[in-house]
Order: C-alpha cells, then structure tokens, then sequence
C-alpha cells in the first residue's frame, strides 16, 4: 500500500488533498499529532517513510522539506511556489504535452502550478509553441478568483461576524506587479517578457476565470480567431481540461461554476480584431489540490482522474 505524508495538512490545500485520499483503499494516509506538526525531527521521519510527500507549505519550509528527505525513493509533489521555475522539477500541468505528463510520471520532484498561472499557462503555452503568437509577444492578464485562494486567514475575514464592508466588492490586488504566478506564467510558457497581471479577489468562496485578451496584429500570418479555436479543440479534449465552444449562453460567463470540481473549461470569445482567450477552474481545484492529486495519480501509474470530482461540460 502506497504510504503519503502531507506536510502542512491543516492549511487550505493540505485539507482538500486529505478530503480527496481519506476515501482511498490504495493508500495509507500518514500523520502527527497536533504537537508534533511542526517539529522537525517528526516531520523527517515522516517524510522518509512515505513513498508519496505532498507539501502544503510556505515556500521557506517547503525547501527544508526537500532537505530533510535522504532516500532516494520518496516523490514529493509540492504546492508552493518555491521550485515551479526549477528546470530539475516536473511542472505538474500534463494536458500541455506528452512531455510534461512523461517528466511527471517518471520525476521524483513534481512542482503543482500556481492557480493564476494554471489558467494563463494553459491559454498561452500552446499558441507559443505552435508559432500562432510570438514568443515576444507583449500579454496582460485578467484573472477573477474566490477568497479562498488567500488561505485560512483571507477565509476568516471574508466569513467572520462583523467583517469590513469593504470585502463585498471585488478587490484588485498585486497592482505592484510583483505577483508570486508571474516567474512561473514567464518561464513555463517560453514569452520572452512577463505579463500585466491584473488578480482580482471577490466575494465568493472558490471559482476561478482567467482572461488572456489579444489584437488580431499579435497573431501570426495565416492565423485568425477560429485557428485558435482549433487548436485549442486539438490540444484540449481531456475530462480534466477540455475546450467547450462556449461557456454560458446567456453572454455572461460566472466564474464560480466550476467550484469544488478539479476540471477546467477553455473557450474562445470576441471577434476577428479582439480575441478573449478564457480558462475556468476551481483555483483549489485544478488550481491547487485537484490538480495535486492528479500529479500523484499519474506518478503512480494509475487513472489520473481517481478520487477527483469532474462537472461535464459537453
């Protein structure tokens, strides 16, 4: 039986990784008690036993994590930000390409995606490496997302009694442009110059919607609008990723319907000058946790859809 320590299990993504196992007859689920959580020598033994280690951790102490660990057997997939950009790391987005789903299923380092940078890698990275935009290519991006991407202490202002009335409308944040997602979006994708990003928190629980507007001009020769369409048709026809012709009908696209499903949506909207590239998730689902699990899965060689929740979107 596969044993798995999560270390940082009672923070936001360590919980739903745990909700997502705790069910599994395959695995056996590791843990401390209370007062041992944080004590080092424990959490060393810990992860040494363990055949898989999830991190659930700031990025300091993900990197001690990683030093503690003196086998050469245990996988340690990481939610933090510390090693996305680590090119000895398998980044933890296999729908990109056969490539990535083959360095996750062989790596014994596994780095998950942040959940901005889910959304804009998947939109981005394959026009790059089809040659529909150019690798320099000057992006923005819009990204909306629930409160709970902010962890246990955003969550508790947002639900506590006699909260600021300012959290009821939605929040820009990041405005320095210094977001902990763009390393990643920039490295990941190959662009040559990292995005605008524009995050914006609102008052919803989970629920995540990604926008990548580009102009016609920043399309290659021979491309238009419904060549991307295709290529996203192509490149996305995954349960846990798929394209969908369109979202909602009604011209209003919620991002919150996908909350506590582990799936994502790509469409593309506008018209032949202004193209809306879209991506929707649960930013703790394919954003965070969900997709951490379907990292496990596939290291372990087995369905990467197993104990994930999937909406239908057909």
């Amino acid at each position: 039986m596969t044993k798995v320590f999560i270390d940082g299990k009672a923070g936001t993504t360590g919980l739903k990784i745990y909700d997502r196992l705790s069910q599994r007859s395959d695995l056996e689920l590791l843990t401390l008690p209370e007062e041992l959580r944080k004590d080092t020598a424990a959490r060393k033994e810990m992860l040494n036993t363990a055949d898989i280690a999830f991190l659930c951790l700031p990025d300091a102490a993900a990197r001690e994590a990683v030093s503690l660990i003196e086998n050469n057997h245990t996988v340690v997939i990481d939610t933090s930000t510390a090693h996305r950009t680590n090119p000895d790391w398998a980044y933890g987005f296999p729908e990109l390409s056969e490539e990535f789903f083959e360095r996750i299923k062989t790596s014994k380092r596994i780095a998950v995606p942040g959940c901005h940078a889910s959304g804009f890698i998947a939109l981005v990275y394959p026009l790059v490496k089809a040659g529909v935009i150019s690798a320099d290519s000057l992006l923005s991006v819009f990204s909306l997302t629930g409160y709970s991407g902010g962890g246990k202490q955003m969550i508790a202002d947002y639900e506590g009694e006699g909260r600021d009335d300012s959290l009821s409308s939605p929040r820009q944040y990041g405005v320095a442009q210094m977001h902990k997602h763009i390393p990643e979006m920039t490295a990941v994708t190959g662009i040559l110059s990292a995005p605008v990003f524009s995050p914006i928190v609102a008052d919803y629980f989970s629920g995540m919607q990604v926008t990548v507007p580009l102009h016609k001009a920043q399309l290659s020769k021979g491309y238009d609008i419904d060549s991307v369409r295709e290529l996203y048709r192509k490149t996305y026809n995954d349960p846990l990723v798929k394209y969908v012709d369109e979202m909602d009908s009604t011209g209003f696209i919620s991002s919150n319907a996908l909350s506590g499903f582990d799936n994502m949506q790509i469409t593309v909207e506008g018209n032949e000058d202004r193209i809306l590239l879209i991506a929707r998730y649960d930013n703790l689902g394919k954003g965070a946790s969900g997709a951490a699990v379907e990292c496990m899965n596939i290291a372990l060689g087995i369905d990467k859809t197993t104990s994930l929740l999937i909406k239908d979107v057909n």
